[in-house]
């Protein structure tokens, strides 16, 4: 999902500076409501969150796969999808063409974690959207696509792109 730059929007660094101070705090609020609902699942943290969010969203990822959309290195990811599958949340499979490769599912206790956190996430990112409108949330994902860049085609199949 690419859009034309408008040529027209000139923006001094005070209002860039203004959009990346709203963006920090916008992840701390985020990340707040995440580690809240985090407190109740016992030994699960934000990286395990990310990769079943990524997994309900994109089932069949791998670790290298994981690792590009996180950031997390491949071996914090490894270590993530090690952790979702000795806690049943989340089951690998040999890949079609490289058996290294080990897609991976969330499990229905999987899709249920994921759920209980993205629920909270959900009604914040709606209470916002409402506040900015309907022409605010066409524009923020908007932005938001341009700021995730590559990122959003990863893990796609090709039908999905």
């Amino acid at each position: 999902m690419t859009f034309p730059a408008d040529p027209r929007l000139i923006l001094r660094d005070e209002e860039l500076d203004q959009g990346l101070e709203l963006m920090l705090l916008a992840e701390a609020s985020l990340w707040a409501a995440v580690d809240a609902a985090l407190a109740a699942e016992k030994g699960l943290g934000r990286p395990h969150w990310r990769a079943a969010f990524l997994l309900r969203r994109r089932p069949g990822l791998g670790v290298r796969d994981l690792s590009r959309l996180t950031g997390l290195s491949k071996q914090a990811a490894s270590r993530t999808l090690a952790d979702l599958v000795r806690l049943e949340l989340a089951e690998t499979e040999a890949g079609d063409l490289d058996a290294r490769r080990r897609p991976a599912r969330l499990t229905e206790a999987g899709l249920a974690f994921e759920e209980r956190i993205a629920e909270r996430l959900r009604a914040l990112l709606g209470r916002a959207y409402r506040t900015g409108g309907l022409d605010g949330v066409a524009g923020a994902r908007r932005i938001l696509a341009a700021l995730a860049g590559s990122r959003t085609g990863v893990g796609l199949r090709r039908e999905e792109t």
